[in-house]
């Protein structure tokens, strides 16, 4: 499915979490901060949360 990451267009698998995404991405690091559309996703709620088609 088609996601924006850092304003790129990219493709990621469906019910990927944000954490398996930002690990594949080698983004999963200490001092991290991710907005998803637009709002701050606490670190707690990564492993909970399935990207959608559109995010960003």
């Amino acid at each position: 499915m088609q996601i924006q990451f850092n304003d790129e267009p990219m493709q990621c698998a469906e019910g990927q979490t944000v954490s398996s995404l930002l690990a594949t991405l080698n983004q999963l690091k200490p001092g991290v901060a991710l907005a998803l559309n637009q709002q701050i996703l606490p670190r707690e709620q990564w492993q909970q949360q399935i990207v959608q088609e559109g995010d960003q």
